[in-house]
């Protein structure tokens, strides 16, 4: 069967034809003798067709293409044309050896010619790409360096500039600088604590944080000066006057031995400095807060921002995390213990860094397994979402988070959980809700500011109008004003005989009602008299029977 090689250059397409393999031997290791060698290499492969790229653009898309393992309709056509056509009927007698699996899979897919790819063909191509400049002699050696430098360059930039992760990279930075921060803030503080436990060593056991003793530090400096007036800022900074009574009194009987002040200024601008990190991991953990709710806000309502983040970290970024199925999630952060547990048949472990989540911490012994299986579930579900949806939503994460709830009170109580397809119907049916609600709003406003244009444009069309009438109605408006009296005097004349009409029925009425109210009266009694004598007869029937 012959051998056909495809090779993709910086500079074009090139298809070789392996026709004397039998020279150099069909093993690898005697391609790769003959590799170096341009007179037993020349004498096996052969060029059978090159065709160029026309532009930088179009060898750029070229390149994207094969790295992302598609066949560009170019290089289809450059096939098609240069290979032999087999029968109508028959299998190809030949083979195209190719360096990218996917692309040779590709092109077998849509064209139906079969590709290989093994150490055999990646040999006999490294030796093409070495002496590809000799196949072809209109090519230049110092052209090829250029195109493969500018390719290079131009392949480089697109991807930096086409990279899905470059937000998630902020994250994973965040992520890493807060964990060196919270160690780096422990130790300092720790010797904060024991360089100023030599001047004053009783403040350690009444003040515990690390940030605030940092701070009593830095204001104290010299306890022999510390005084009762001081109580009201020593409160402000422990935020409790009792300590601050507290310390003031232990300073007065000290133990601790008298420092210089070269050696106390040193001490007060190390707190300084220990502060200044404890409030710049502060921001950080907000900016990261932040960073992640953009970025991942389902994972980050269901988990939590730092395991979160940690989870993005360790993956890699968003969409490796998201390609994780649950099975990997749940154990993403412990593969020493799992490599060790394969080795020596021993047991799995049942989670990784989701074991820092609350839920896991929540469920009891028995059950913390079975927790994190569930957990690591919905969080395979919730990366999915941030990673491939369009609209940055968080109700998703919070349904996920109802259900582990729920999961939860089942293992613990037995309280059957809702079904999954019911929770995400409703969780999509309220995203479309909310969408829909802006949408509304948005109209809403648009028509009420046309309505209000309308009726300023109308207003003043009617303005136009008075003001044009004016000069030639005076006449018709006296004559209107006339008439306009007479009707109201007419007016006024009737309200008069109508009250006094309204009078004489007021002082009829009341006699009227006295009537009704006695007649209503007597029928009410004989009722009530006749429901009496029922309800005995009822009561002396049932004591018969009984």
């Amino acid at each position: 069967m012959a051998l056909y090689l495809l090779f993709e250059s910086a500079s074009g397409y090139g298809l070789f034809h392996a026709y004397g393999i039998d020279e150099i031997g069909q093993s690898v290791d005697a391609v790769r003798s003959s590799v170096l060698d341009l007179g037993r290499f020349g004498k096996a492969v052969k060029l059978a067709a090159f065709t160029p790229f026309s532009s930088a653009v179009d060898a750029l898309n070229q390149c994207n293409a094969i790295s992302e393992g598609i066949m560009t309709d170019e290089l289809r056509s450059f096939l098609e044309l240069n290979l032999p056509k087999p029968k109508e009927g028959k299998k190809a007698k030949y083979s195209l050896g190719v360096v990218e699996p996917k692309v040779g899979s590709h092109i077998s897919e849509v064209t139906g010619i079969p590709c290989q790819s093994n150490e055999f063909v990646q040999e006999l191509l490294r030796g093409v790409r070495l002496h590809f400049d000799r196949f072809i002699s209109e090519l230049k050696k110092t052209d090829l360096e250029k195109a493969q430098l500018g390719l290079g360059h131009s392949y480089s930039r697109a991807k930096v500039k086409f990279n899905v992760n470059r937000v998630d990279n902020m994250v994973i930075q965040a992520i890493f600088l807060l964990d060196t921060l919270d160690k780096d803030v422990n130790s300092f503080s720790m010797r904060v604590r024991e360089w100023f436990s030599w001047h004053f060593p009783e403040l350690v056991k009444i003040v515990n944080d690390n940030y605030i003793y940092a701070k009593l530090a830095k204001y104290i400096v010299n306890k022999s000066e510390l005084a009762e007036k001081d109580i009201p800022v020593l409160a402000d900074l422990i935020g409790d006057e009792d300590k601050a009574k507290e310390v003031v009194e232990a300073a007065k009987a000290s133990m601790g031995q008298d420092l210089s002040p070269v050696d106390l200024i040193n001490v007060q601008q190390f707190a300084q400095r220990v502060m200044n990190l404890s409030e710049y991991r502060k921001n950080l953990y907000e900016y990261l807060v932040t960073k992640m709710n953009d970025i991942a806000p389902n994972l980050t309502s269901l988990i939590g921002e730092i395991v979160g983040a940690r989870l993005i970290s360790h993956a890699g970024s968003l969409s490796n995390l998201a390609k994780c199925p649950a099975s990997t999630l749940q154990i993403l952060g412990a593969e020493k213990a799992l490599f060790r547990a394969l080795k020596t048949h021993g047991n799995t472990p049942k989670y990784g860094l989701i074991f820092h989540s609350s839920f896991i911490g929540r469920a009891s012994t028995k059950n913390k397994g079975r927790m994190a299986r569930y957990l690591a579930n919905k969080c395979s579900i919730a990366s999915r979402i941030d990673c491939y949806s369009e609209s940055a939503t968080s109700v998703f994460g919070q349904k996920l988070r109802e259900q582990v709830e729920e999961r939860l009170d089942f293992y613990d109580k037995g309280i059957a959980p809702r079904k999954n397809l019911d929770v995400m119907k409703a969780a999509i049916n309220s995203v479309a809700n909310g969408a829909s609600d802006d949408v509304d709003a948005g109209e809403k406003a648009d028509a009420s500011a046309k309505k209000s244009k309308k009726k300023k444009s109308k207003a003043e069309a009617d303005g136009d109008a008075m003001d044009l009438d004016k000069p030639c109605n005076v006449a018709g408006e006296a004559e209107l004003g006339t008439e306009k009296k007479k009707k109201k005097k007419h007016k006024l004349e009737e309200p008069q005989e109508q009250e006094k009409v309204t009078v004489h029925a007021a002082e009829e009425t009341p006699k009227k009602k006295k009537k009704k109210n006695r007649e209503v009266s007597e029928e009410a009694e004989p009722k009530t008299a006749t429901e009496g004598k029922k309800k005995k007869k009822k009561k002396s029937k049932a004591e018969d029977d009984e």
